[in-house]
């Protein structure tokens, strides 16, 4: 599998990024055993798959509405400039 590009996440619905994660951390899991047990083929398929896993939760954290920290008022405009 080639490296996965920001714009092709982009495109991709919530539902298909979450299935995209579980099954990336699946490999990722077995990347890391086969690395253990010295039968690891492509030592730089886990580099790929650590980074595809952080843009997907990038994207994911994006589209989340913000809210504000627990305890904290929202700066408003008037407050903040």
């Amino acid at each position: 599998m080639a490296q996965t590009k920001h714009s092709d996440l982009m495109v991709q619905t919530d539902d298909q990024l979450g299935t995209a994660l579980q099954e990336l951390k699946r490999e990722q899991f077995n990347l890391r055993f086969q690395s253990a047990t010295g039968q690891l083929e492509k030592p730089g398929r886990i580099r790929e798959v650590r980074r595809t896993i952080a843009r997907i939760k990038t994207l994911q954290a994006g589209r989340r509405p913000a809210t504000a920290a627990p305890g904290r008022k929202p700066v408003t405009e008037a407050q903040g400039a």
